[in-house]
């Protein structure tokens, strides 16, 4: 092989090297970014330790695990996790209280003969010591 050759067979190998690079890079950031959504979510039994993580952190991102979950999961024929996304909307007078937001969603829910995602948006005034506080 000629020098000349060689030159063109490094340059090109660079090439496709360098094309590769920036869609490796991509991959493996989508990659990341998926598994960190996925993994930011809290197991839970019950809502209320997502209550209580909102009113000190400002939101709480959870999954609905257990019966419960078993039990919505069959009553709607459906697979897909119960996600549940908590907001502190603002501090109530009492201390350690909060106005929360409460957002559950679940992809591919049978209702009425159909299948549709599903979201149930709520609020509710709740206190770190577990009850509920009335709005002042």
């Amino acid at each position: 092989m000629t020098r000349t050759a060689r030159i063109v067979a490094m340059s090109a190998q660079r090439l496709v090297l360098t094309a590769r690079v920036p869609a490796i890079l991509l991959s493996t950031l989508l990659a990341v970014c998926s598994h960190a959504q996925t993994t930011q979510r809290m197991a839970v039994t019950e809502i209320r330790p997502l209550l209580k993580l909102a009113i000190d952190h400002g939101a709480a991102r959870g999954v609905l695990t257990g019966a419960g979950a078993d039990y919505v999961r069959r009553r709607f024929d459906a697979t897909a996790p119960i996600e549940i996304d908590v907001t502190r909307l603002h501090d109530l007078p009492q201390h350690g209280c909060a106005r929360l937001e409460i957002i559950t969603r679940q992809r591919d829910v049978l209702e009425h003969g159909e299948r549709s995602d599903q979201e149930l948006r709520w609020q509710v005034s709740f206190c770190r010591d577990g009850t509920l506080a009335g709005e002042e």
